[in-house]
């Protein structure tokens, strides 16, 4: 936001801060938040480069469609474990999930 824009909103007596002060989130929680993020990136373009459906993907790590689909969303529900599962699926190894990570 832009400095004058925030002061006026400052004066008019609105509080002004980032998405991670609103939902008091802390550093551990925005870095979680980041690497799902760029896991479900990871996992959407290895799945598409390789042709792959996200039906086929979910049977092949025993799973349903439903679940990729809300992996590939960076859905809260989905745990890092089943992130990790997506990815080996997909034939990532370790070293490429690192970099996925970042």
């Amino acid at each position: 936001m832009e400095a004058k824009k925030k002061k006026n909103l400052q004066s008019k007596g609105w509080v002004v801060g980032d998405v991670d002060e609103f939902l008091d989130l802390d550093q551990a929680d925005l870095a979680i938040i980041d690497m799902k993020l760029a896991l479900a990136d990871t996992i959407v373009q290895k799945r598409k480069a390789l042709k792959m459906t996200q039906a086929t993907l979910a049977e092949a790590i025993g799973s349903s469609q439903s679940r990729i689909a809300k992996v590939e969303h960076g859905d809260p529900s989905v745990s890092l474990e089943m992130m990790m599962r997506a990815l080996i699926g997909l034939g990532s190894s370790r070293q490429e999930i690192g970099r996925a990570i970042g």
